[in-house]
């Protein structure tokens, strides 16, 4: 039953922008699911659910396969957007963005989770990131670049 109730649970919230528990205890009923709102509580926890914010300014439950596809959107957009230039210099790679911009650039490339990458710091306007070796550093650099309008 429980696990039944997740995966409507996780079709419900893939399907509409729900942004509260009880509308997914309705949507659940008319579905011919019953639970309470304490059970709809656990069950997110357990789903590791999360409010978001959606492209319409809403907050909504998501599920961590969302949440990827949506940072990685979110860091293809303001990375176009944001980043002037992108070199490296042995296993550095220095991002210059718009001014204001490095740490937003930043925290959404960290979410990113690239394996090549040991650790970021971020300016007003410059992006430093230590990569493993060289080799990863010219691989993060040209992959990036493809992400930019100005290069």
């Amino acid at each position: 039953m429980k696990s039944g109730r997740h995966a409507k649970i996780l079709e419900i919230i893939s399907e509409y922008p729900v942004e509260t528990q009880d509308e997914i205890i309705t949507r659940l009923k008319e579905a011919g699911y019953k639970a309470t709102q304490a059970t709809i509580s656990r069950d997110i926890k357990d789903l590791r659910l999360v409010k978001t914010l959606g492209s319409d300014g809403k907050y909504r439950y998501t599920s961590a396969s969302n949440r990827n596809a949506d940072l990685r959107s979110n860091f293809t957009q303001l990375f176009s957007n944001s980043v002037l230039s992108i070199d490296n210099a042995q296993n550095i790679v220095v991002i210059k963005t718009l001014s204001g911009m490095a740490n937003a650039v930043c925290a959404a490339m960290d979410s990113t989770d690239n394996a090549s990458i040991v650790g970021t710091i971020a300016g007003d306007d410059t992006i430093f990131v230590a990569c493993r070796s060289g080799e990863s550093a010219n691989e993060l650099t040209a992959s990036l670049k493809q992400y930019t309008i100005n290069q």
